[in-house]
């Protein structure tokens, strides 16, 4: 009977005969590649073949690459879980004259030491570097844990950072990227009354006023604080002891500070009481009290020749040491019980009482108390 024979099914760009396992339905982008390129319109029964549609997304897998969807640089080596969103990035193609460094992961960049226990350097960091150094860190290089401190390299490791290549080639993502990033940096400065982080804002004058000591003390003391203070997005560890140091020495309000420094009270008080427990726990008992010091130096580096003939025996072995009870004005307590124990008859104001042990050269030894004005 006419029309019983099998059915064919030609390809219909290139109108091969296509075998049932090689022939395949046109979807809708197909049909919009057919009729972009072939003016070729198709019919529901038509069928294209395997090697037809290979072609197709081979094109449109090279059209596509100009515009490829990437992870960014913080999510690029992170666990599926927690990639959150795509972003539209070029291929690298604009050549800047900026140094940059190797990347690899199965060494340091900076002290080429091997891994395993390497980490990936985080987008903060490399930023910081290109600020402080114009370096420019690709995404997914690795070092070791011990030069980064709270996301940020260390002042060692930023100067043992070299580069290897004289020009760096970047994409159009990670140009934007940057600017956003120089601009945010810009406009935190631009709001930013004092600044401690830079050394080149503030003189050494300027330290003494401000904090009461010069600017070498005042790094010296930013060891101790460091690793136990952490940077927040409107202050760093440095502007934290630089509010500290400033509350002691000028005494003024935190609503007043918090004006000076253009940050919230909430947050400058946050940052007065970090310092303060840092400082206690780390600086304190290097620095004061009886176990600090041996006896031998005492007798050795703080005690003058004249206390010694007048107080020794003259064989320079008797630590003699001054013991001096002084007042401390406060402001008045909101505590009724604190208030009451600390409010002095003899001087009709409130205060705390220290005692203050020094050597004869004016060295601090320890300081007791403070006890209540009661006492």
């Amino acid at each position: 009977m006419p029309g019983s024979g099998p059915k064919y099914y030609p390809c219909v760009l290139c109108n091969k005969r296509t075998k049932p396992h090689e022939r395949r339905s046109i979807n809708k982008s197909v049909a919009n590649y057919l009729k972009k390129n072939f003016l070729i319109t198709y019919k529901q029964e038509d069928k294209i073949c395997n090697t037809c549609r290979h072609k197709y997304y081979v094109q449109e897998t090279r059209q596509s690459s100009v515009v490829q969807h990437i992870l960014s640089d913080d999510e690029d080596y992170a666990p599926p879980a927690k990639r959150r969103s795509t972003v539209l990035s070029s291929p690298p193609s604009v050549s800047l004259s900026i140094p940059s460094t190797s990347k690899s992961h199965s060494y340091c960049f900076i002290c080429k030491k091997p891994g395993p226990k390497l980490i990936v350097v985080p987008s903060q960091a490399r930023f910081s570097a290109f600020l402080k150094k114009e370096v420019i860190i690709p995404a997914g290089c690795r070092c070791c844990p011990g030069h980064l401190t709270e996301d940020n390299f260390t002042e060692d490791a930023i100067s043992k950072i070299n580069c290897t290549n004289d020009n760096v080639i970047l994409n159009r993502s990670s140009i934007m990227d940057i600017l956003k990033k120089l601009r945010y940096t810009a406009l935190q400065n631009e709001q930013s009354r004092i600044d401690f982080d830079t050394d080149k804002v503030l003189s050494d004058s300027d330290f003494i006023n401000l904090t009461g000591i010069n600017k070498d003390n005042f790094n010296d003391l930013h060891s101790y604080i460091k690793n136990a203070v952490r940077n927040t997005p409107t202050r760093s560890t440095r502007t934290s002891l630089g509010i500290f140091l400033f509350k002691l020495k000028s005494g003024i309000s935190n609503k007043v500070l918090s004006t000076i420094f253009n940050i919230s009270r909430s947050s400058l008080r946050r940052a007065i009481s970090c310092v303060r427990q840092a400082l206690v726990k780390n600086f304190v008992p290097e620095n004061l009290g009886f176990k600090h010091i041996s006896h031998d130096d005492v007798v050795n580096l703080h005690t003058r020749p004249l206390a010694q003939t007048l107080f020794g025996e003259g064989t320079n072995t008797q630590a003699i040491l001054v013991l001096d009870g002084t007042y401390m004005y406060i402001q008045k307590s909101g505590n009724f019980h604190f208030q009451r124990r600390s409010y002095s008859l003899h001087k009709g104001r409130p205060l705390v009482k220290p005692m203050v042990v020094v050597t004869t050269t004016g060295y601090f030894v320890t300081v007791l108390g403070p006890y209540m004005a009661d006492c």
